[in-house]
This record gives C-alpha cells, sequence and structure tokens, in this order.
C-alpha cells in the first residue's frame, strides 16, 4: 500500500486556514472520467478517451491492462484505509461499497523501523506502477498513473530521513488536532459508538508510541529546543480538564442522541463507558505524552530552523517538493517570492499614488455582512459568476470549544467522506477571528474555499485513490486563492481599496513564505529575521518577532505549502489570460483547476499547456 510520512498520523482529515500567528494543516492526499475530447494524453503518451461504451472495441491486452490497473489502484486504496480505521470512518460512509472490509478498530502505529519499511514498500509500489504501459490506459487511468508515479517518486526523496519527520507540534500537531476529529466522529448506529469507545480506550497506548518515537528522535540528535517542547506542552494542557466537564464529555452525549433505538438505559451506559475510557486512558496519554516531552527538556540545542538538524535542509527539499507541488527548488521560489512581493509593493505604491483619497480612506474599509452563516450564504451568491455551478449543498457553522481557542486555528473545514455531500462542517475560533477577516477566512474555508472545492470533488466521483493523492499545495493553495479573490466581490468598497487591502493581504502571505525560506533552509536565526523585518517592515515588537519565528520553526513549510500553492494557480491564470487574450474566460480556467483533482503542479502542467492549446491560444 501506498505510504507517506503523513500517513502514520490522520490529521490530514483537518483542513485550517493560514492565519498570521496560527499553523495550518491538510493531508496529501477528484471525478467521473473525463468527457470525450476534453484531454489529449501528455508527455507522449497515447490513451484512448476512456468513456467509450463498447468495449469489444477495445484489443483484449489493453482492457486486461486497464482492469488490473482499475484493481491495483483499488487495492492501494482499499488497503490504506483498512489500516487506519478512523480514517476510513471520515473518509467513506458506506466502505464496503468500496470493497473495504470492516476493521478492528486501531490508530496508525509509528517508529522509525516501521517509516523505513513504509520507504521499502513505496519502492515495491512504484516499481509495480511503473509495469503498466502508460500508453494502453485511459485518460483518467493515465492521470492517476502520473499523480501515484510524482507521489512515490517525491517520497523516495526522503530516504534516509524518516527520523527528522515531526508529528508534533503545538498547532498542526497530532496531540492538538486528534480530539478535535474525535468529537468529530459521527454516530449512525451501534456500532459507531462501539467503534468511537474502542478507539477513544486505545489512545493511550498510541501516545505511548508517539513518545517512544520522540525518544528515537532525540538518540538521533533530533530533539526540539526546550521553547519547542513548552509549546506543544501548553496544546497538551487544554486536553487535561476534568473528563466530565470536557468537550469530550459534551460532545459524545450529543452524537449519541442521535443514534435511534437506543433505550435509556443504554445510553446511561454508554455514557459512563465514555467517561471511563477518558478517565482511564485519554487524561493518562496527555498527562504520560507530557512527562515524556519533559523528560526530553535540556537534550535538544537552541531556537533554530530546520537546517541547523543533520540532513534537515536535504529534508526541507524533500518537505518542498512534498508539500507545494511546485518543480522549483527552493532557492527558486526564495526569488519567486522575493519577486512577487516587490510587485505586490509597487502595485500597492502605484495604486496610493493614483488614488491619493486611499490613506483616509484604508481603516475604513469593511465587509457587508459579519455573521457567519451569512457569509457564507452571501459567497455563496458571489462566486456564481466567475466560478462553475455547483448544485446546493449544505453546511453546519460549528464554534471551537473555549478551553481549546488558544491551541487551534481561527478557522478550519472538516473534510466529508468521499461518498457523502451533505456533512460540511466549518469550525470558528472566536478567539482569533474577528469581524475584519472572517469574511476571507470564510471564503477559504467555505465558498469558494475547500467547502466547495471537496463538494465539486466528490460530485465528480473521482477515482477513489485520487482522494489519497491531494497534494497539499494544490488544496491549500486554492484555499488562499479563493481567499484573496473574495476581496474582489461586491462588497460595497471602491475597487481602488479591494485591490489595495488585496495586495496587502497577499504581501503578508508571501512574507511568510519568504521567512519559512529563510529561516528553515538558509539558515536565518532570530536576530537576523528580527533584523529583517525591523529594516523592511518596521515590525519593532519583539514579541510579535518571536512569534513569526516559533511558527515556522515549530511548522517547516506549513505557510510556504499555501502560497506556493496560490501563486501557481495565480501564475498559469495570469499566462491563460496572456495567451487567450479575449477568449479568456475565468470561469472556465477556474473549472480547468479544480478538474485537476488535487495534482501536484508538476502534473498539472503539461495539463495546462494541453488546455490552452484546446482553446486556441496563440490564434489570431
Amino acid at each position: 500500500m501506498m505510504k507517506t510520512h503523513r500517513n502514520r498520523i490522520f490529521y490530514f482529515l483537518i483542513v485550517m486556514i493560514a492565519a498570521v500567528f496560527c499553523g495550518c494543516s491538510r493531508y496529501t492526499p477528484p471525478s467521473e472520467s473525463y468527457q470525450a475530447g476534453e484531454y489529449r494524453a501528455l508527455d507522449g503518451l497515447s490513451a484512448e478517451k476512456p468513456d467509450a461504451p463498447d468495449k469489444g472495441g477495445v484489443p483484449g491486452d489493453t482492457q486486461d491492462v486497464r482492469e488490473r490497473f482499475d484493481a491495483f489502484t483499488s487495492r492501494i486504496f482499499c488497503e490504506s484505509l483498512a489500516e487506519d480505521p478512523m480514517s476510513l470512518h471520515f473518509t467513506l460512509q458506506n466502505p464496503e461499497s468500496f470493497g473495504v472490509a470492516a476493521q478492528d478498530m486501531h490508530f496508525p502505529s509509528i517508529s522509525h523501523e516501521l517509516l523505513l519499511e513504509d520507504a521499502k514498500e513505496n519502492e515495491a509500489l512504484l516499481q509495480e506502477l511503473l509495469s503498466f504501459d502508460p500508453a494502453l490506459l485511459t485518460s483518467s487511468q493515465l492521470y492517476t498513473w502520473q499523480n501515484l508515479k510524482d507521489t512515490l517518486e517525491t517520497e523516495a526523496l526522503s530516504k534516509g530521513l524518516e527520523l527528522l519527520y515531526q508529528p508534533l507540534s503545538p498547532v498542526i500537531g497530532v496531540q492538538a488536532q486528534l480530539p478535535v476529529l474525535l468529537a468529530e466522529y459521527e454516530f449512525s448506529d451501534r456500532q459507531d459508538v462501539d467503534d468511537y469507545l474502542a478507539l477513544l480506550a486505545q489512545i493511550d497506548t498510541y501516545y505511548a508510541q508517539l513518545a517512544d518515537y520522540e525518544k528515537e528522535r532525540a538518540a538521533a540528535g533530533l530533539t526540539p529546543c526546550d521553547d519547542a517542547i513548552d509549546r506543544i506542552l501548553i496544546s497538551c494542557r487544554d486536553y487535561l480538564a476534568s473528563p466530565e466537564s470536557s468537550f469530550m464529555a459534551e460532545t459524545f452525549e450529543s452524537r449519541l442522541n442521535e443514534v435511534p433505538d437506543l433505550t435509556d438505559a443504554e445510553r446511561d451506559a454508554y455514557k459512563q463507558a465514555n467517561l471511563k475510557a477518558l478517565q482511564e486512558h485519554f487524561v493518562p496519554a496527555y498527562t504520560n505524552l507530557s512527562a515524556a516531552l519533559e523528560a526530553l527538556k535540556g537534550t535538544g540545542t537552541g531556537e533554530q530552523g530546520l537546517c541547523h538538524f543533520e540532513n534537515g535542509k536535504a529534508y526541507y527539499e524533500y518537505l518542498v517538493a512534498s508539500l507545494t507541488g511546485t518543480g522549483s527548488t527552493a532557492p527558486e521560489l526564495r526569488q519567486r517570492i522575493e519577486k512577487e512581493l516587490g510587485s505586490n509593493m509597487a502595485q500597492i505604491g502605484l495604486l496610493m499614488k493614483n488614488h491619493p483619497e486611499l490613506r483616509d480612506s484604508l481603516t475604513d474599509f469593511r465587509f457587508p455582512v459579519t455573521d457567519p452563516v451569512e457569509i457564507l450564504n452571501h459567497l455563496r451568491e458571489q462566486i456564481k459568476e466567475d466560478f462553475p455551478e455547483l448544485d446546493d449543498s449544505g453546511f453546519e457553522v460549528k464554534h471551537v470549544p473555549k478551553a481549546l481557542e488558544t491551541s487551534l486555528s481561527p478557522a478550519f473545514f472538516l473534510i466529508p467522506p468521499l461518498d457523502s455531500n451533505d456533512t460540511n462542517v466549518i469550525y470558528i475560533n472566536d478567539l482569533l477571528s474577528g469581524d475584519d477577516d472572517l469574511y476571507t477566512t470564510l471564503a477559504h474555508e467555505g465558498y469558494p474555499g475547500h467547502l466547495y472545492q471537496s463538494v465539486y470533488f466528490n460530485r465528480r466521483n473521482p477515482c477513489p485513490l485520487q482522494r489519497l493523492l491531494v497534494c497539499d499545495g494544490y488544496s491549500e493553495g486554492w484555499g488562499l486563492y479563493c481567499e484573496l479573490y473574495a476581496y474582489s466581490f461586491d462588497n460595497g468598497n471602491p475597487e481602488p481599496l479591494k485591490q489595495v487591502v488585496a495586495q496587502s493581504a497577499a504581501s503578508i502571505y508571501g512574507l511568510y513564505a519568504l521567512l519559512d525560506i529563510r529561516i528553515n533552509y538558509d539558515g536565518w536565526d532570530l536576530d537576523q529575521t528580527t533584523v529583517f523585518l525591523k529594516t523592511y517592515y518596521g515590525i519593532e515588537d519583539a514579541d510579535v518577532i518571536a512569534e513569526i519565528y516559533h511558527s515556522l520553526t515549530d511548522n517547516p513549510v506549513n505557510y510556504l505549502k499555501y502560497y506556493t500553492g496560490f501563486l501557481e494557480i495565480r501564475t498559469l491564470r495570469d499566462e491563460a489570460a496572456k495567451a487567450l487574450g479575449e477568449r479568456f474566460d475565468v470561469k472556465a480556467f477556474h473549472q480547468f483547476i479544480l478538474d485537476m483533482e488535487g495534482a501536484p503542479f508538476r502534473v498539472i502542467r503539461p495539463r495546462f499547456q494541453t488546455w490552452l492549446a484546446e482553446r486556441g491560444a496563440g490564434r489570431n
């Protein structure tokens, strides 16, 4: 089965918004076959169109290859989910319809030895993939073949660097996000409740594995500094509240009330079983993990970026390739970002010069609505002109429990199951999401961002394996692209004001992406970062600078994947607009990006060139 380092942790089920001082996350991990004539084969490979109903017209050998390839991708999908039943629960409502057998509940295991085994399995899987002649595959199969090949080849870059993988971090680490996933574990029947309780009873064993893995990292000289450990410990303390009054008990009871045909006695018994599991397993899990981390203090080095660890620079290069999906190296991305930041500043300067009134009106920028539900409904109307039509989809807005507000991001979207369109939950963190930016935050998480993107993906009836191949840079790049695009909607503000605010917002994300490279690849320390921010951005507050620095050392490439993905999409759009001229249709471009099913940009770009050619790029 396919493995990435992140396969060993299942926090991929949450999508977080990239806030100025908060982390963000999504797993790497799309669409009925392309309609006849929509795409041509890539890279010199030929492939017949996938939708021909008369299989008798396909040579026997070709048909055999296609059937074996479908079986191959189905096997990878089923085996990957079978190894992680919790992810299976969130990925599929009806696993049996996908051929996934019921599994005993357990968390995925993690250790250095297992990561090494994963690498060997990936090598074998790549060889098996290459045994298929891509020229005999259908167009949609070819696309899956290319995505899987890119994923496996990228994972090979981490060979020998496995211990540099860090599953724990203050905001996006598994210890911060797992309880939210548990709180969203839906109960549709008794079996779901039983599975949940079985899983909860194993969390202390799972966290003991995480602690042992951190000890393995420490033995290799990879212990985080004491300050970084303290930030992780703060996120652990949020979950050490009395079980009886915790949100874990509250959400369990509310979900239990949705289970049909339970007697009062059975409900009471389940509540007691949940409290017992929280007391005997959940709280001890966080207590013991905290103790293990405390014991590692004093063995790490000073606060520093990833490149200061042995082989840290090579691992950063792997993360860039894996998480951004771009073909650019870290130095190339640094140059692109610096150029883009310069363009942002130049455009802001030109707008301010041409519209002197902006100097007095910048503080007057407001969005027309502030209530989350009203914002989402407003956005759903605003996107109709520039984005593909999508049948109405429901959503539910929830609020992060008070106890977790300091540990979680301003907002996040829970990805619905692949075979469901009616489970769209967006969490709002009232502490961190103010009225000034909630509108664009919900454009990122809702419409036309992750919620819209996810429903569009599911309704295309994709090859299931594509769900596990989605590139972070693609998905989060789309979210950030939509967040910044929302400034252009009809929001009652003058056009020049919308443009200058959008350019300013984009430059903030660009700054974080640039510093991500400077700190984790080039080796800037806190003093160098401080000089840069004071000199070029006028940021004098030492606490603010330290918080920026820590957010980047705690989560290498996390901000970079958002901004790089945005930059890749925006660059493709600009190229299309220039090549097509009056024939350019932004809605058609957005549909092209959405139809790319989460692929890395390395895979998307050849298809983009085909798409341009089919639309007559370069014609008079």
